[in-house]
């Protein structure tokens, strides 16, 4: 197996350790910056830009506008007493979040090597050992920065780590085979069954993802398929009906059902963002009897 090369680069947004949600065992997951989609209920949406930007906090803020005169870029603005930071403009110099008498702006993300990813990762190796954890890739998508991922995953092999990835499988089919051999277990994204239905609710076709999902089975990868349950856009019974056939096309036997959140609500606001699911009530696991019950009718474990 090739050397990994751990002096390579990638952007990243929180280590987050200790995690039993995110593949088997305790694992450590490492959160990637950037992806290509754009789901309209994300409860990261700091993740979905690769580069850095800043978040800019109302609550903390007393308007004193140091920020926009530090800014080199010209890319902080007021209007009604509101700061609004355009992350086309900013170049993540971070002299606004340093100057900040407050602390009302911080940066959200940072660059990494795999040697330093991997040393956070590292410090709870007896953790893996003992519960069959280890290290986990998520996002954002971390197929959005392949390099960075694939030569963190081959460093994790080469500690002897137990390796999962979440991800909505949209890479090149060839990009996504080179990554994925190096995966022992995929946490694997469904959002809609229906292609018109995933563009609308994510800006991008399903066909890609459903593609690259049935090759991961047939790589003979260990795969959870996992539902978003999101109200009013895939959480009706018809919609659980098509996942079922979906998942059986594929050739997959179980599926994790997702309960719509709002745990990411408060994030929109700070990226100076609109968030198109404020106010819309979380789902319970009690909510989606009926929905679990249509998949284990049709012959897919559907659990939660």
């Amino acid at each position: 197996m090739k050397k990994a090369d751990r002096t390579v680069t990638g952007v990243i947004f929180n280590i987050q350790k200790f995690s039993v949600n995110d593949g088997p065992g305790i694992r450590t997951v490492v959160f990637f910056k950037g992806c290509p989609l754009r789901c309209r209920w994300c409860s990261n949406p700091e993740s979905q830009l690769t580069k850095k930007q800043i978040l800019w906090d109302y609550k903390k803020c007393v308007h004193c506008h140091h920020c926009i005169t530090v800014c080199p870029s010209g890319a902080i603005t007021l209007k009604d007493e509101h700061i609004h930071i355009c992350h086309n403009s900013c170049i993540a110099c971070s002299q606004c979040a340093g100057q900040c008498p407050t602390k009302s702006l911080e940066v959200e993300g940072k660059t990494v090597t795999v040697q330093e990813a991997l040393d956070v990762v590292l410090q709870d190796e007896p953790f893996y050992e003992e519960s069959g954890g280890g290290i986990t890739l998520s996002g954002g998508e971390f197929l959005s920065q392949p390099t960075f991922a694939k030569e963190l995953l081959l460093a994790a092999k080469e500690e002897g780590l137990h390796t999962c990835c979440e991800t909505t499988g949209y890479a090149k089919s060839d990009v996504f085979e080179e990554i994925i051999e190096h995966v022992d277990y995929i946490l694997f994204d469904m959002k809609h069954w229906n292609e018109k239905a995933h563009l609308e609710g994510t800006g991008i076709s399903n066909q890609l993802p459903l593609s690259n999902m049935k090759k991961a089975i047939q790589m003979g990868k260990t795969v959870l398929p996992r539902i978003p349950v999101i109200p009013g856009f895939n959480d009706s019974l018809d919609d659980a009906l098509h996942f079922a056939e979906n998942l059986h096309l594929v050739g997959a036997s179980e599926c994790q059902l997702l309960p719509f959140h709002q745990f990411g609500e408060n994030k929109y606001s700070l990226l100076d963002q609109s968030y198109d699911y404020e106010d819309i009530p979380s789902l319970h696991r009690e909510d989606l009897t009926d929905y679990q019950n249509v998949f284990l009718k049709n012959g897919i474990q559907a659990f939660f």
